[in-house]
């Protein structure tokens, strides 16, 4: 019989993760690492595992994940938001837990595009007077 898996998709910045939950014993395996192999900062590794504290799920599943874009704090933003979002398939009633812990909203902040005129989004070229 087929393993039941959930899935999440998380985005911050120009990161996106897609996520999967397999019951298991709680290894997280990002881009086929080791988490501690993939993200170089502790403060970061313990972002990527608030919706699992947050729901008190942190030794019950596998989670497989595939990010790609941004930068470690993007990606790290990336896949907490997709696991707490598989975690919404697992059961429901983790939906108040996740919500007034803010692992549901989606950080909307993106950079923004450069302006033609400018060097930069809001740089503009050095004033000369003479």
């Amino acid at each position: 019989m087929a393993q039941v898996q959930y899935y999440g998709t998380g985005r911050r910045k120009s990161s996106v993760a897609r996520v999967r939950l397999v019951p298991g014993n709680g290894s997280i395996i990002i881009n086929d690492r080791e988490i501690a192999d993939y993200i170089p900062f502790e403060a970061l590794r313990e972002v990527v595992k608030q919706p699992l504290v947050a729901t008190e799920t942190t030794g019950s599943y596998n989670v497989l994940v595939n990010v790609n874009g941004g930068g470690y704090t993007g990606q790290a933003g990336a896949i907490r938001h997709g696991i707490a979002r598989a975690l919404l398939q697992v059961d429901p009633e983790y939906r108040g837990t996740l919500k007034a812990a803010g692992l549901l909203t989606r950080d909307p902040r993106m950079k923004e595009r450069k302006k033609y005129g400018l060097k930069g989004a809001r740089r503009a070229p050095q004033f000369s007077k003479r």
